[in-house]
């Protein structure tokens, strides 16, 4: 397991972590996506579970969740693709979801199952602060998982260091309390993330929600010690015959 730590040892800045729902374009994508992503430059993997009410999504993402699920991903058939992985590779891969379907999995059960196929760490939204604290924490723990909270530019100063406590990995920046995918002000999101960069908190910072192209993960990129891309990566699959093409040049469009 490439553990989410080695990769912020290992690089400092413009970490670039891309996010693809699993199952999605076809059932049986997944693993070409993951290994045509760190083979072209994306330093950590987030994999959608694909959700019928997945609330922090957008359009985009939403539809492909329902692509996938109509595909007949489940995150059974997520864990037994994922044992099928020849090599670790060099990128750390992380699970995304809702909660609804990771307790209906048997909560235990998915972190023992996570763990034992090389997955670095959780980002579950729906997942309360109080619930985690009381319940789940020990169990993610146990597993050697990371968890990522997520705060949004209205999160106050003394709940962003909370959080930040709580976290590890890193601390996922939200840049506007909108869901994915939304165009965004960039000069109120770089107020806002000057404002997290003066924390000094714990964990690194990677900014997701409208993260697009070149210039918006460079720009974001000062603020911050990278940025999650899934909307734009989500419409460079749409209809493509090639997927390690289309990976490649959305990649070299963001990283050259």
């Amino acid at each position: 397991m490439i553990k989410l730590q080695e990769i912020f040892k290992n690089k400092l800045g413009n970490v670039l972590n891309v996010y693809c729902t699993a199952g999605y374009p076809q059932l049986d994508s997944t693993l070409q996506i993951i290994d045509t992503l760190q083979n072209n430059g994306a330093d950590i993997i987030e994999l959608g579970m694909p959700y019928s009410d997945p609330l922090a999504d957008g359009p985009v993402i939403q539809q492909s969740s329902l692509v996938a699920l109509e595909n007949g991903m489940t995150i059974a058939t997520l864990f037994s693709q994922l044992k099928q992985r020849s090599s670790e590779g060099k990128a750390a891969i992380i699970l995304m979801g809702y909660m609804n379907p990771v307790l209906q999995y048997g909560f235990e059960k998915f972190c023992k199952d996570a763990a034992e196929v090389g997955i670095a760490g959780l980002i579950l939204p729906d997942l309360p602060e109080y619930e985690y604290e009381t319940e789940y924490g020990a169990i993610i723990k146990k597993y050697g998982l990371d968890f990522i909270f997520l705060v949004t530019p209205e999160t106050s100063q003394e709940r962003v260091r909370r959080l930040d406590s709580l976290s590890s990995g890193f601390l996922y920046a939200v840049s506007s309390s909108s869901t994915t995918g939304n165009e965004k002000d960039f000069n109120a999101v770089e107020k806002y993330l000057e404002r997290l960069k003066s924390l000094n908190l714990k964990n690194p910072i990677l900014v997701g929600f409208g993260i697009k192209d070149k210039e918006t993960f460079t720009t974001t990129c000062k603020y911050a010690n990278g940025a999650i891309i899934g909307t734009a990566y989500i419409k460079a699959l749409e209809g493509v015959k090639n997927i390690e093409q289309a990976t490649k040049t959305f990649l070299e469009g963001i990283l050259k």
